[in-house]
Parts: structure tokens; C-alpha cells; sequence
């Protein structure tokens, strides 16, 4: 898969690359002011697609928080690909967190999917049933499933995902971005062990989200 040893999330370099054009542009032209909001803007956006190396905890019970960011949301709802009462917990990702997702456990690819929808802030809750959204449903060794899903937001506008069914994941490793801010939701059987609450922050591929049964 994409970005597992690259400092800068291949998907960024058309975003760097338009912005270094516009600056240098600029500078040519000698319009100082502009060139230096353009220079900002072209570190914002490197910033922005970083890829940092993560030290995944020893544990294959431990479920690995898949995006940086708060958790905006954690208890009990019905995960429609699963038909099935569910924890679930909702991260959300600010434009200043780093968008490279993470795999929470090692398992199976046993389904994907996407839906197209519309965009509102990723906070809403009717963002979870409205807005454009892509997952993938993971069975691990023990045949524990869980369903983990990227939902766009009211910038964000491209989920990228590099898995595909019958697929076998290792904890940790990058699955995937949604580009400039958005949310991402992970669904556990009930009997985990949860660990976090909402309002802490995550870090992806590192902080433990819960142990599964």
C-alpha cells in the first residue's frame, strides 16, 4: 500500500507542487506581499499531507486509534453494513492533524463500500447518515468484526482508501486520507474493553482505543 515510508503522503504533491508554482510566480513578478502568503500557504500544505513514522504498542487485542484527532463521540449505535449494535467512536480531524490513516487491528478485508453524499461539518450528527463515506469491514483472527469508516466533512472532499476486499492487514500500517479535515468512525463489538473517552485526544496507530474481547 501507498505512504508506508515517505515523510509526505504521495496524494500531497500535486497540491505542493500547484502552490510552489503560484509563489514562484509571484516572486518573479515581485508582488512581495503575495509571495509571502503563497509561500505560507505552500508549508501549510506540505504540514498538511505530513506522514510521521508511529510506534504501534505490543497487544493484538489493542484496537489502534486510526486517525489523529478528538473523540467527538463514543457510545452505542446500530452499524448498518454489521446489522448490528455496535460502540462506536467518531475522531475528528481538524485541518492542523495529521489525515493519514492508520489500520486499528490486523484481520481479513471481509467487505468494502462507499457512498456518495453531501458535506456538512463532520461534527453534525446528521453527517454520519448524509455525508459522502467509505469503509471497510475488518474480521480478525478470532473472527471479532469491526467496521471502520471515513466520512467527509464540510471541506474535506476526497476520501482516499488503498484497501480492497479479501485483503490481510497489519495493525498500524496506512490505509488511506481524506483531505482537509473530516471524521472517522470506528465500530467495536460491545464487550471491548474501551479505554479513551470523549474529548481526548488521539494519536493514530499509537493510542489504544480499547481491547477486544
Amino acid at each position: 500500500m501507498r505512504n508506508q515510508h515517505t515523510p509526505i503522503a504521495a496524494e500531497g504533491y500535486p497540491f505542493i507542487a500547484g502552490a510552489g508554482i503560484i509563489t514562484l510566480v509571484l516572486v518573479l513578478l515581485s508582488w512581495k506581499v503575495a509571495s509571502v502568503l503563497a509561500l505560507a500557504l505552500t508549508f501549510f500544505v506540505v504540514y498538511f499531507f505530513r506522514n510521521p513514522q508511529r510506534n504501534p504498542p505490543e497487544g493484538e487485542n489493542n484496537v489502534l486509534a486510526p486517525a489523529d484527532g478528538v473523540i467527538t463521540y463514543l457510545g452505542s449505535a446500530l452499524e448498518s453494513h454489521l446489522d448490528a449494535e455496535m460502540t462506536k467512536i467518531s475522531i475528528f480531524m481538524s485541518v492542523f492533524d495529521v489525515h493519514v490513516n492508520r489500520i486499528p487491528c490486523s484481520g481479513k478485508v471481509t467487505d468494502t463500500f462507499y457512498l456518495k453524499g453531501k458535506f456538512h461539518d463532520a461534527r453534525d450528527d446528521k453527517a454520519t447518515f448524509e455525508n459522502e463515506q467509505g469503509g471497510m469491514i475488518i474480521e480478525t483472527g478470532h473472527g471479532i468484526r469491526i467496521a471502520v469508516v471515513q466520512v467527509a466533512g464540510l471541506i474535506a472532499r476526497r476520501i482516499v482508501s488503498y484497501v480492497k476486499k479479501g485483503d490481510m492487514l497489519e495493525r498500524g500500517r496506512r490505509f488511506g486520507l481524506i483531505r482537509f479535515g473530516s471524521r472517522l468512525d470506528i465500530y467495536l463489538p460491545p464487550e471491548t474493553d474501551i479505554l479513551v473517552k470523549p474529548g481526548q485526544r488521539t494519536v493514530a496507530g499509537e493510542t489504544v482505543l480499547g481491547r477486544l474481547p
